[in-house]
Parts: structure tokens; C-alpha cells; sequence
């Protein structure tokens, strides 16, 4: 069988946060079935929001020359993305909004995404599943737009504290089940 390559994508500024905790719980379970994981906390790099500017349409790459070209190569090389963000004011948080923005450099080479699976992981401080709508909503549209199967969603409410998810245990027995099915 060959060995897949599970990318988690943290897009919440805290460490160990409760984003970051159910994102390693999947890591957590995939690696436990042979997959190869790898996670990147997008806070801890520089990536400047699309501007429309169309130059990548000109001349095949974005004229911004920050950190999302590093990420380029751990997308391709990936089977599997899990894209974790909190809910901020019903939405990503706007470093996850301008990674997904990137992906506009992509539109015309949608064989970039061909075969991707992703997991949402969304954590919300909020009480019910309604906060989250919007996020869940624009992901489901981007993939079914690009060819990327979005094969599971993950959501946590009710985690307003870093680390809240911990008292959560069905959640995290979730994320690592779900972590490790990534293999078959």
C-alpha cells in the first residue's frame, strides 16, 4: 500500500490551541496507519492576501515572493489537507483567508488539485454549529469548484479557551478516528 502524506494546515494564531489540538489528534491517527504528516501553523509565516492583480494568469506564479511558495511544494506533495481555522466573526481567520486566496495562482491549473481530500477542522467559541456556517459554506464551495473532495468536517463548539477541546473527549476520539480511516 502505498504511503500517503497527510499536510495539516493550522490557521488560528494560538499554539496548542484548540484548532491545533484537534488538527494533531488526525495527524495523531494517520501516522498511526503509516501515513507520512506534516504540519504547518500559517501565523508563524508571511503570506500577503491576493490582490486581484491577475499577474499569475500573465505569467504562471504570483508576484508575491513570501512563504506561500514553500507551501506550493507540501500542497502538491500532499494527498490529504487538513485545514483548521477557528471561527472568527463568522468566518476563517484572515491568515487562512489569504492562504485559500492563493489558491487563486491555481484557477487555471486546476490539475493542481486533482485527487486532493481535505478534512475542515473548525473550533468556535460560539454554542452552536450555526457559527460556523459560513466557513463550511465557503469550503464547500471551493472544493466542489476545484475537484477536491472534502471528505470530512469537524466541528467543535463551545471552545472559547485555549485547550477547551481537551474537555471534549468525543471530539477528540472523532478526529483521530477520522485520522486514522485517511489510509484506506
Amino acid at each position: 500500500m502505498k504511503q500517503i502524506r497527510v499536510l495539516g494546515i493550522v490557521g488560528s494564531p494560538r499554539k496548542g490551541g484548540n484548532t491545533d489540538i484537534i488538527t494533531d489528534e488526525i495527524l495523531k491517527g494517520a501516522k498511526e496507519k503509516g501515513a507520512r504528516t506534516e504540519k504547518v501553523l500559517l501565523n508563524d509565516l508571511t503570506i500577503k492576501p491576493c490582490d486581484g492583480c491577475n499577474v499569475c494568469f500573465k505569467t504562471g506564479e504570483c508576484k508575491h515572493k513570501d512563504d506561500f511558495i514553500t507551501l506550493k511544494d507540501k500542497l502538491n506533495d500532499s494527498e490529504v489537507w487538513i485545514i483548521g481555522t477557528p471561527v472568527y466573526w463568522w468566518g476563517p481567520t484572515a491568515i487562512l483567508k489569504a492562504f485559500i486566496d492563493r489558491w487563486y495562482e491555481y484557477e487555471l491549473k486546476r490539475q493542481f488539485f486533482h485527487g486532493k481530500r481535505v478534512i475542515l477542522v473548525i473550533a468556535s467559541g460560539g454554542s452552536g454549529e450555526s457559527y460556523s456556517r459560513h466557513i463550511i459554506g465557503m469550503i464547500e464551495d471551493i472544493t466542489q469548484y476545484l475537484g477536491i473532495h472534502l471528505e470530512e468536517k469537524i466541528v467543535c463548539t463551545g471552545v472559547s479557551r485555549r485547550g477547551d477541546v481537551k474537555n471534549k473527549p468525543e471530539v477528540l476520539k472523532k478526529a483521530l478516528e477520522v485520522g486514522r480511516r485517511l489510509s484506506s
